[in-house]
């Protein structure tokens, strides 16, 4: 895998993605996008990956789209092929690639860590809203701010933001499009945690690690398609249905033995399942049409 403005790594059960490109704070591209998917597509083929830790380089996260193109920078006709290239068609436009990237985090069979240390603004904002965990350095920002600039919300954050923070919170920060700090981020749920600058790697990485140490990767990755399924459900009865199923499959398998044994033995366990073999107790994406449901 080739990669020229992220960078993948893989240690002790962790796959850190790191948006790289410093020079321009992390601005997004179509290349970003492709290569957000490409890293994806990596971790979630390789069972020796767990968790998944999305941050940036320098002191951003990733400042928005790349505005090098000045005020065509959203007239998509303009760079139809690269976007062509990068994401398709929706009804015979090219996708929005924020939302390109954005769909393929939340496609993830592996749980996602966002560790924002510093602006994160437009689709870096909105890339981070399929994170299962959102962490924040102090000094980060946050913005929603695509009424300032003329457009809509993108990357699906019409649908992420108001289930993460509520509808009023939502229109708030949208409809202002102002850039907020990390305490109102923390204050308004947009994230879980606040650490100061120097310890937000250590603490995306301790997470992480509680994670691969500790855990089925079976189990983590259904429940995380349960729980973002669920998002959508009619009512808790669809739940009970899911549980019931996936229970009485995971109840069968070797993690499940696992899981009880090393706890009577007070000792460490040894999950050795693999999630590829049960992904399909769990559609992650309900009555969505096939020609846009996200990789598998």
């Amino acid at each position: 895998m080739t990669l020229t403005e992220i960078r993948y790594e893989v240690a002790d059960g962790i796959a850190t993605i790191t948006l790289d490109r410093p020079d321009r704070m992390n601005a997004f591209t179509p290349t970003m996008a492709t290569e957000i998917v490409a890293a994806f597509d990596e971790a979630d083929a390789d069972d020796a990956v767990r968790v998944v830790v999305l941050t940036g380089a320098g002191r951003a996260f990733c400042a928005g789209a790349d505005l090098g193109r000045g005020g065509s920078t959203f007239d998509y006709e303009a760079v139809r092929d690269a976007r062509l290239r990068a994401g398709g068609t929706i009804d015979g436009m090219p996708r929005d690639l924020g939302g390109v990237a954005v769909l393929r985090i939340a496609a993830s069979v592996k749980p996602v860590i966002a560790a924002v240390n510093g602006p994160a603004v437009g689709i870096g904002a909105s890339m981070l809203l399929p994170a299962d965990i959102r962490i924040a350095a102090e000094s980060a920002r946050f913005g929603y701010v695509f009424t300032r600039r003329g457009i809509a919300p993108d990357g699906a954050s019409s649908w992420f933001l108001p289930r993460v923070v509520g509808i009023s919170q939502a229109m708030e920060w949208v409809a202002t499009g102002r850039v907020f700090p990390a305490a109102e981020a923390l204050a308004g749920r947009l994230v879980s945690r606040v650490v100061p600058d120097d310890e937000l790697g250590a603490a995306g990485q301790e997470l992480a690690a509680e994670i691969a140490s500790n855990t089925s990767g079976v189990s983590v990755a259904l429940t995380r398609r349960m729980m973002w399924s669920m998002l959508g459900a009619d009512s808790p009865w669809d739940a009970h249905r899911m549980d019931t199923r996936v229970i009485a499959a995971l109840g069968a398998g070797p993690d499940a033995a696992e899981g009880v044994t090393s706890f009577l033995e007070k000792r460490p366990p040894s999950f050795t399942a693999s999630p590829g073999d049960y992904l399909d107790l769990v559609d992650p994406w309900p009555g969505v049409p096939d020609d846009l449901e996200p990789p598998a």
